[in-house]
């Protein structure tokens, strides 16, 4: 059983778990209390017996549609929260959660065209929104690209054949998969690209690409789950801002704008972060020297504020900076 904590107050009971692919399961939940969300939206996880260690998921059940509050998560090697759930959480545990977090839902979007694009592990949320379009505005026309590896590796399969989807597989591609991956020639098969508000969630590398292809075909409307950083080079960031991290004893550099967690991820510095939203405070970081604002102090107390700690996901650098 996991600790109830600060940020995570609800308790929730495993009622069973099913196994998605080779190493993703899906955690179903009860809840005996109301617990609002919104399609899309992820939680922090209190991990094992830490009242620390928190970790975000995506719910990827669907609020009015889901029987069960689920947590879809893939098994990370090394990775202290997905080893956990995959490996030790049985039926009948109890987890805790936070409350519901996250901008990255549909159910503010006013346009009736709407692509939404995923990879891997990227469709939790995908799903969550795709059963909510099809509850609540079932008149919204919904187009779907969902990669993976193999035919093997897809997600909430049984469930897709309820809705349109174009499947695509790099690898072994079945009847039913386009071989290959997200391509030009495969959003030019979208009707009416540009008209459409787009959804997309998956790797860093594989949003990127979308986000600019779905760009150069005239779409003005892209969201995006972020959830790990791209690496930034050297030459491009040092024309911006240096930072030095002594007990690394390492020194790198980030473009102006970058926040203090961008910069950390970006140049491989190891970091815990979990809501990314100054709300959960894995990302405490302590600033020796250097000029920034904040736009959260939660979790903070006054003393370490004073003794110069942050929210590394709410700190945004203005200048060099000297980290313990």
């Amino acid at each position: 059983m996991t600790m109830p904590t600060p940020q995570c107050p609800w308790r929730m009971q495993v009622h069973h778990i099913h196994q998605e692919t080779p190493d993703v399961w899906t955690l179903s939940l009860l809840c005996h209390d109301y617990y609002p969300y919104r399609a899309g939206q992820y939680a922090l996880v209190s991990i094992a017996n830490s009242a620390t260690t928190l970790r975000a998921y995506t719910l990827s059940s669907t609020p009015g549609v889901s029987e069960y509050i689920t947590l879809t998560v893939r098994r990370i090697a090394g990775g202290a929260g997905s080893q956990w759930l995959t490996g030790e959480v049985k039926r009948g545990d109890y987890l805790w959660l936070s409350d519901a977090q996250g901008h990255f839902t549909c159910d503010n979007e006013a346009q009736d065209k709407l692509l939404l694009l995923a990879a891997g592990c990227g469709v939790t949320p995908i799903m969550s929104m795709r059963r909510w379009l099809a509850k609540y505005r079932p008149a919204v026309d919904v187009q779907v690209i969902y990669n993976v590896r193999s035919p093997q590796e897809v997600i909430f399969a049984d469930e897709w054949r309820d809705y349109a989807v174009t499947l695509v597989a790099e690898q072994s591609a079945s009847a039913g998969f386009v071989s290959g991956r997200l391509s030009h020639a495969l959003l030019s098969e979208v009707p009416d690209l540009a008209g459409r508000t787009v959804f997309c969630c998956g790797p860093a590398p594989y949003m990127a690409w979308a986000e600019e292809a779905v760009k150069q075909g005239g779409v003005t409307r892209f969201f995006k789950e972020q959830f790990f950083t791209p690496t930034t080079s050297v030459a491009a960031a040092t024309e911006g801002l240096t930072f030095s991290k002594l007990s690394a004893g390492k020194t790198f550099f980030a473009p102006q704008g970058s926040s203090l967690l961008q910069a950390l991820e970006s140049n491989n510095v190891p970091i815990i972060a979990a809501c990314r939203e100054g709300v959960c405070g894995c990302c405490k970081t302590q600033v020796l020297a250097g000029e920034y604002h904040v736009s959260s102090t939660a979790t903070l107390t006054q003393q370490e504020i004073d003794d110069g700690f942050v929210l590394a996901c709410s700190c945004q650098p203005e200048g060099d900076m000297v980290l313990a």
